[in-house]
């Protein structure tokens, strides 16, 4: 699992995930016990889904813990005001088409807000590697598998 630059903000959410799985524990429990009140296990699909539940549950935190312990929480404190950096919410325009687009560079890509203004842009994807440390004026150019595009760093909000 590769290294995964983060916000404080996103750690904490991440943590907060955690806690929701571990929460869980107890009730899961409860299924299964209440389900193996009922009798025969082989014939119980009450109880055989409990346990997968606990399963995955269990297999989900495993995860969230390995993700937690590699990811390295950066500080922005220091980068300048002109310069992109996770946690950056950059206004850019495509040189070629004009098109304004406006992106949040992030170290772990949320749910995706289709109605949103703002893009989320994962800080290890093409576009986000592009945008990382470019400073407002510059224009950075976005190697993607259908071609080359160019973006002019107009501001940061």
């Amino acid at each position: 699992m590769d290294m995964q630059m983060v916000t404080p903000a996103e750690k904490a959410k991440l943590e907060q995930d955690l806690k929701r799985m571990v929460d869980m524990r107890p009730v899961i429990a409860k299924a299964i016990a209440e389900a193996r009140e009922k009798g025969d296990l082989k014939e119980n699909a009450d109880y055989h889904a409990a346990r997968e539940e606990y399963a995955l549950n269990e297999s989900r935190i495993k995860n969230m813990e390995e993700r937690i312990r590699s990811v390295t929480v950066v500080d922005t404190s220091s980068v300048p005001e002109d310069m992109v950096f996770i946690g950056s919410t950059v206004r850019v325009k495509e040189v070629d088409s004009g098109d304004m687009e406006t992106f949040r560079l992030v170290g772990e890509v949320g749910k995706i807000d289709v109605d949103s203004e703002v893009m989320e842009v994962s800080a290890n994807s093409p576009l986000g590697e592009s945008l990382m440390r470019a400073r407002v004026g510059e224009t950075v150019n976005v190697n993607l598998p259908r071609g080359t595009l160019r973006y002019e760093i107009l501001k940061l909000l």
